[in-house]
C-alpha cells in the first residue's frame, strides 16, 4: 500500500500533536525523593561527621559525657587515685630516706664539686708533689671543704676521667700495633678495674687488722688508687711519640711522684693521732701503719707498669 491511500479524508478535522512532558513527582517536605538513591546529608547537621546523635532518635543512643569525666566523676575511682598519690609519695620518701645507704649521693657530690683551677693544680701536684709543702687537709665546722678550695682535698673527677682516657689511650697503642679488638680492650679495662678493687679490698682488709681508726672512707681510697691512671696516660702517649725510651723516662719520673705523693698524704690519714701530737710514736702499732703506708705507695708504681708495659712496643 502506498502513503497516500492512508491520508485522512478531506474534510477531517486534524489533531495536531504536541510534544509530551514528563510528569516529575513532587515530593513532600520530609520524604525522600523516590528516584534518590541516597539521602542527601549535607544540609542536616545532625547526621554529619562528628555529630551528636539526637537524643530520642530511633536506633540512636542517647548522648552522654566524655569517658574520662565519667571516670572522674566515680567515687571509687576518685579513691583509688588518691590512695595511689599518697602510696608514691610515701615510695618516693622511703626511696630518698634509704638511698644513702647503698649509694651515698650526698657523699659523692663532694668528689665531684671541682673546677678547672683545681684540676690544673692538682695535675701540677701530682706531676711534681716535691715541691708542695702543706699537705693539711682544710675543715671547715669538722667538715672537709669542697675540693675546688682545697688541693689537698682527694676528688674523684680526675680518677674517673684519667681512667676513661687510660682505655682510650691503650685502644690507640693497640690498634698502632694492628692487635686492636673490642675484646682485648674490654680486657684491658676489666683487669684495671678489678686491679683497683682489690687494691681497695686489700688496704680496707688491712686497715681493719692493725685497728687503725682513721677518717680514711673507701671513696677517699678509690680517689687516691686512681691518681695512678694519669701517669700511665703519659707514659703511655711518651711511648708511641718517642718509643721505649720515652716511655721509661716519663713512666719512671711519674712512678716516684705518685710514690711521693702517697707516701705525704696517707701519712696524715693513716698516722692522724701521730701527725696531730708533732710527735714520733715508735710503738709496735704504728711501726705496722707506717709499713701499711709504704706499702700501699710501693704498689702503685708496679701497678702502673703492670697495665702499661705490653702496650709499648
Amino acid at each position: 500500500m502506498h502513503a497516500a491511500g492512508l491520508a485522512a479524508p478531506a474534510g477531517t478535522p486534524r489533531l495536531r500533536k504536541w510534544p509530551s512532558k514528563r510528569r516529575v513527582p513532587v515530593s513532600q517536605p520530609g520524604m525522600a525523593d523516590p528516584h534518590q538513591f541516597f539521602d542527601d546529608t549535607s544540609s542536616a547537621p545532625s547526621r554529619g561527621y562528628g555529630a551528636q546523635p539526637s537524643s530520642g532518635g530511633l536506633g540512636y543512643p542517647s548522648p552522654s559525657s566524655p569517658p574520662e569525666a565519667a571516670f572522674l566523676a566515680d567515687p571509687m575511682s576518685n579513691m583509688a587515685m588518691a590512695y595511689g598519690s599518697s602510696l608514691a609519695a610515701h615510695g618516693k620518701e622511703l626511696v630518698d630516706k634509704n638511698i644513702d645507704r647503698f649509694i651515698p649521693v650526698t657523699k659523692l657530690k663532694y668528689y665531684f664539686a671541682v673546677d678547672t683551677v683545681y684540676v690544673g693544680k692538682k695535675l701540677g701536684l701530682l706531676f711534681f708533689p716535691y715541691l708542695h709543702q702543706d699537705w693539711e687537709v682544710q675543715y671547715q665546722q669538722d667538715t672537709p671543704v669542697a675540693p675546688r678550695f682545697d688541693i689537698n682535698a682527694p676528688d674523684l673527677y680526675i680518677p674517673a676521667m684519667a681512667f676513661i682516657t687510660y682505655i682510650l689511650v691503650a685502644g690507640l697503642a693497640l690498634g698502632t700495633q694492628d692487635r686492636f679488638s673490642p675484646d682485648l680492650l674490654g680486657l684491658q679495662a676489666s683487669s684495671a678495674l678489678a686491679w683497683l678493687t682489690l687494691e681497695v679490698v686489700a688496704i680496707l682488709l688491712s686497715l681493719y687488722l692493725v685497728t687503725v681508726n682513721t677518717d680514711l672512707t673507701t671513696i677517699d681510697l678509690v680517689a687516691f688508687l686512681g691518681y695512678k691512671y694519669v701517669g700511665m696516660i703519659g707514659g703511655v702517649l711518651m711511648g708511641l711519640l718517642f718509643g721505649k725510651i720515652g716511655y721509661y723516662l716519663v713512666l719512671g719520673w711519674c712512678c716516684v711522684s705518685i710514690f711521693v705523693f702517697m707516701i705525704r698524704t696517707l701519712r696524715l690519714k693513716i698516722l692522724a693521732q701521730a701527725a696531730a701530737e708533732g710527735v714520733p710514736v715508735r710503738g709496735a702499732r704504728n711501726q705496722l701503719r707506717m709499713y701499711l703506708t709504704m706499702a700501699v705507695a710501693a704498689a702503685q708504681p708496679l701497678l702502673m707498669y703492670w697495665l702499661t708495659f705490653h702496650l709499648v712496643r
